[in-house]
């Protein structure tokens, strides 16, 4: 791949120093840097035959006819000022140089073949532009052009029409090679190049998507924690508000089970930082605190129970073993049922039925509507029920959420299990 310039983004030190220096002089286009690359070749070719022909080839016996030797420099200028259709029109250049070497052919001795220097790199920018059997074809052509130039003005014998036309193959076959392998060269590194940036970007999208799943993690557990929590505080605190007159022996009493529940508030967040922070338990504390899971149901019901209204627990089938990252979204998952059903049903009974199946587990909370209000209708509208349908994904649970034919809410998540698995003893649960 090249940009505007016509330059690889992957050439040589040497290559790009050159591009940086031909920008700043405004020489931007393939063109024009063509075109000064044609002007150069072609004082070069000036240079290289004038040298050669007045000087290198008397010395060696071999005396060319002043007419002749200029016009030979004049038709290897015209050649190298085609250059600069090279890469603009590869293949019509390729047919002007070939085409200009049958004077070249004519004009020069029989014991001495002359060539500039541009049909060598008008064959390697064919090689390296073109298709390998297309630069091929192209090449032969120029040869058989070439040799057809020689059998017509090339009298001498076979041996020197030989040589002309081995010159000749060598010269264009050669280069076009050499710029066939630099093409492919340069586009194996190109290859490498974009198969790292989709890595790196492949291997950054992995990172933006990790910390997004941590900061849904971590914005499910302090919801969680604060939304079961801090909505029961608020409930106390109301009650402890009415009775702080009437009866102040119960306020104190609440008072002392808000600063209780406000320390155990602080010791979850404690929890739950410390998971995520990879260090799990208190902080400053002796031991590693549990993690939530269905075997503390118990202590959710009953603390649920003396917040809002009555709360049973119901267990069904030989309880198991679950998963640990099940183990904790399926108590989430209660906990925040709860949580929602104080806040949209206050006072109303709430039953939580956990079932051991022998091929799943279900959890069902269910609650009744509230004596003061009507039944919840619009609960989805929150973060309770969009957080507990992400946690049943997690697990692969299935969830459903709605409203019971009574005028209540019903939670439910369903896991499937591989199948039954030895059972432990069942500890018993106060409602």
């Amino acid at each position: 791949m090249r940009d505007h310039t016509g330059t690889d983004p992957g050439s040589p030190r040497l290559t790009k120093w050159l591009d940086q220096r031909l920008t700043r002089l405004g020489v931007t286009g393939v063109f024009p840097r063509d075109f000064l690359l044609a002007a150069v070749l072609t004082g070069l070719t000036f240079v290289l035959l004038t040298v050669l022909l007045w000087f290198v080839a008397p010395e060696d016996g071999v005396s060319f006819d002043p007419t002749q030797a200029w016009l030979l420099v004049a038709v290897c200028c015209a050649q190298a000022m085609l250059l600069c259709l090279r890469r603009v029109r590869p293949l019509l250049c390729l047919g002007l140089i070939a085409g200009l070497q049958l004077p070249v052919i004519g004009v020069s001795l029989p014991e001495a073949t002359v060539r500039g220097v541009a049909p060598f790199v008008v064959a390697y920018t064919v090689g390296s532009l073109l298709p390998f059997r297309r630069a091929l074809l192209a090449v032969g052509a120029a040869v058989l052009v070439e040799s057809f130039g020689v059998a017509l003005l090339v009298t001498p014998g076979l041996l020197t029409a030989v040589a002309y036309v081995s010159a000749s193959a060598l010269t264009y076959f050669g280069a076009a090679l050499v710029g066939s392998y630099v093409a492919t060269y340069r586009r194996y590194v190109d290859l490498v190049r974009v198969r790292a940036d989709e890595a790196i970007r492949e291997q950054r999208t992995k990172v933006e998507a990790a910390i997004g799943a941590e900061r849904s993690r971590m914005a499910r557990e302090l919801h969680d924690v604060a939304a079961h929590h801090l909505s029961g505080m608020v409930v106390q605190a109301a009650a402890v508000e009415r009775l702080i007159d009437r009866d102040p022996a119960a306020a104190k009493a609440g008072v002392a089970w808000i600063r209780t529940q406000g320390k155990e508030t602080l010791d979850n967040l404690r929890l739950v930082v410390g998971v995520l922070r990879g260090r799990p338990g208190h902080e400053g504390g002796d031991g590693p605190a549990p993690v939530p899971g269905l075997g503390m149901l118990g202590d959710l019901v009953r603390t649920a129970g003396n917040l809002a209204g009555p709360v049973e627990l119901v267990r069904e089938g030989p309880e198991r073993d679950v998963s640990p990252i099940a183990d904790v979204a399926l108590y989430r998952i209660a906990q925040e049922s709860l949580s929602n059903a104080r806040q949209h049903a206050p006072g109303a009974p709430a039953r939580v039925v956990l079932r051991f199946h022998p091929r799943s587990v279900s959890l069902e909370v269910v609650n009744e509507p509230a004596a003061a209000r009507p039944a919840p209708t619009a609960r989805a509208g929150g973060v309770g029920l969009v957080g507990m349908r992400e946690r049943a994904q997690l697990i692969g649970a299935s969830f459903t959420a709605g409203p019971t034919a009574t005028g209540g809410w019903s939670v439910t998540a369903t896991l499937l299990t591989n199948g039954p698995v030895t059972p432990h003893p069942r500890e018993e649960a106060p409602a």
